[in-house]
Parts: structure tokens; C-alpha cells; sequence
């Protein structure tokens, strides 16, 4: 079997969905010169009016990409640092999420924005944000946040099917990373929006981790394996629409859970999951739910503040030692 690099896996979904679909066009900054490493190729392939570079005006890239899919086009944006998604929030709330609702299903907005969560890397406070949870309480819009290779290149390639804005959130903490797959199997996989996979059973304690927290949540579980504890490891892949069942069922078989989330703890995906066990499991609860998340401060320059700030592997295990205690 072969490897396949998380960042070569999203430019092979793109290849691909535009291959399928003529009407799939991709646009962003530096994509022609393959500057960040998922483009590679897509310019010789299908030429410029299929992979448009922009300037830095990401309300209007994106008011652009909007007004395009409600004509019949799939267009999907890189818009690098997903921070640069905050300029265009007018677009993104008022506009691509509210589209259908308001013209009453006379039209709909099937656009993909792909933002990476810079952080860990140096970059401070302006370009450090993890913010999917921001976009969590905006109806309308689908997220999408892929713990590998693999889960990335099938839910971004539904992703750009989908008749819906989809905000697509790409860890770079993961950009190096690869998972060994059949590249065959993977031509034309995709999956599902709105459905969780469960990276590993337990019976003890459940965990449930996003982006790069999962892959630490699975270190965190191997060692604890080693003591006897089970750790049950879910990676939601979508924050909205969220596969609550699957949470649910396995809270109620081991009755406690661990939500780890790189975000700022407050208003954290992470306590969104929290919240909805305590009101729909909490009978099944036999510990406290615990969180572990970046705290509420700005992130430093300097990489050594900056390291202990995420969730680890140590920071998770203890919690889950809290909860089985």
C-alpha cells in the first residue's frame, strides 16, 4: 500500500472533482505557484480560467465565489489562513449562509472555502486562530474539520458536491503527515458529511477530538491501553452537521468523556459536545465531562510560550486519569 500526503490529498480531490464536474473552478492566493503544496499541477491540467489566482480582498474573492455558485458554478476557495476568513464574514454569514433561506430554495450556494489553522508554527496572535467554532451558531453552513490524509481528500471531495457552503478547515499541523491507502480504493471514495468515525473502541472513557487533537488523542489512549485503561477515540470529521448518535451511544457505554479541541476553551467545539451529552447522556455520566482545549489568552510569538498552550498528549491523559479516578 502507499502513502498519501495530507496536503497531496486535497489536491487530488480537486483534480479529481474537476475532472467529473466542468463547473468545479478553483481560486486563491499563489495557487498557480503551487505556493503552499496543494495545487500542484491543477494549472497545466485545466488552465487559467479553471484555477484563478486573487488578490488579497477576501470579501471580495468570496462575493466573487458566491456569486458564481448561484449561477451554476462549484467554485472552491483557498483562502490560506483562515483568519482571512474574518474580512469576509459579511460575505459568509449574511450572503453564502443565509441564501436559501431568505430566496426561499430559489437558489442555493455550493461553495467550498478551504482555510488552514495555522498554528503551533510561529505565527501569532493574528494568523494563530483555530476558528470553526466561531461559525458554529451560523445556520446554513456546513464544517469540516478532517483529522488525515484519507478522511480529507473523501469529505472534501463531498464537499464540493454538496449544494451547500462548506467551510473546510485544514490543520496544518497535519500538512506533513501521511496514511498508507490503496490509491485505487481512493479514487473515487468520499465521505459522507455528518458522519463520525470511531478510531479505535473502549470501554472506559470516551474521547472525542478534532484535527490534530485526534491523532494525540490515539497516542493518548496507547499509553493508557498500557495501564489498563480503555479509551474509545472519536474523530466528529463534521462539527456541523454533527453525528451526536455516535457520541451518545458511546457515552452510554462507557460514561465519561474527554472533549479535546485546539481551540480557545470558551465557546470551544468542545463544549458544545460537552453540553449536548449533559443534556441528552447525563444519566449514563458516572464523572464529570472534562475539557481540554488552548486557554482564553492570545497566541505569543515566541514558540516556546507558545507549545504548552494546545492540547498534548500529557494534557490528555491527565484528564482522562481525572475522570476514571
Amino acid at each position: 500500500m502507499a502513502k498519501l500526503n495530507f496536503l497531496a490529498a486535497l489536491r487530488d480531490a480537486m483534480a479529481e472533482e474537476m475532472r467529473r464536474d466542468a463547473d468545479v473552478f478553483v481560486m486563491g492566493e499563489d495557487l498557480r505557484q503551487n505556493l503552499y503544496g496543494s495545487s500542484a499541477g491543477l494549472l497545466d491540467e485545466f488552465g487559467p480560467v479553471r484555477v484563478r489566482d486573487v488578490p488579497l480582498a477576501e470579501a471580495g474573492v468570496i462575493g466573487t465565489a458566491i456569486g458564481a455558485a448561484m449561477v451554476g458554478m462549484r467554485p472552491v476557495v483557498d483562502i490560506t489562513i483562515s483568519p482571512f476568513l474574518y474580512p469576509a464574514c459579511d460575505q459568509i454569514i449574511s450572503i453564502a449562509a443565509k441564501s436559501r433561506y431568505i430566496y426561499g430554495g430559489q437558489t442555493s450556494v455550493p461553495i467550498v472555502l478551504r482555510a488552514s489553522l495555522f498554528y503551533n508554527a510561529g505565527s501569532a496572535a493574528q494568523h494563530s486562530d483555530r476558528p470553526y467554532q466561531f461559525f458554529l451558531g451560523v445556520p446554513g453552513l456546513k464544517i469540516v474539520v478532517p483529522s488525515d490524509a484519507a478522511s480529507a481528500k473523501g469529505l472534501l471531495k463531498t464537499a464540493i458536491r454538496d449544494d451547500d457552503p462548506v467551510l473546510f478547515f485544514e490543520d496544518f499541523n497535519l500538512w506533513s503527515t501521511s496514511v498508507r491507502c490503496d490509491h485505487d480504493d481512493e479514487a473515487d471514495r468520499t465521505v459522507p458529511l455528518g458522519r463520525a468515525a470511531v478510531k479505535r473502541e473502549g470501554a472506559d472513557v470516551t474521547v472525542v477530538a478534532v484535527a490534530a487533537s485526534v491523532g494525540l488523542s490515539m497516542k493518548a489512549a496507547e499509553k493508557l491501553g498500557q495501564e489498563g485503561i480503555s479509551v474509545e477515540v472519536i474523530d466528529p470529521q463534521t462539527i456541523q452537521p454533527l453525528d451526536e448518535e455516535t457520541i451518545f451511544r458511546s457515552v452510554r457505554k462507557t460514561g465519561r468523556i474527554v472533549a479535546v479541541d485546539p481551540a480557545h476553551r470558551t465557546g470551544s467545539f468542545a463544549g458544545e459536545v460537552l453540553a449536548r451529552v449533559t443534556e441528552t447522556a447525563f444519566a449514563s455520566l458516572k464523572a464529570a465531562p472534562r475539557r481540554v482545549c488552548t486557554p482564553d489568552t492570545h497566541i505569543p510569538f515566541a514558540p516556546v510560550m507558545e507549545k504548552g498552550l494546545y492540547p498534548s498528549v500529557e494534557s490528555i491523559v491527565d484528564a482522562i486519569r481525572e475522570t476514571v479516578a
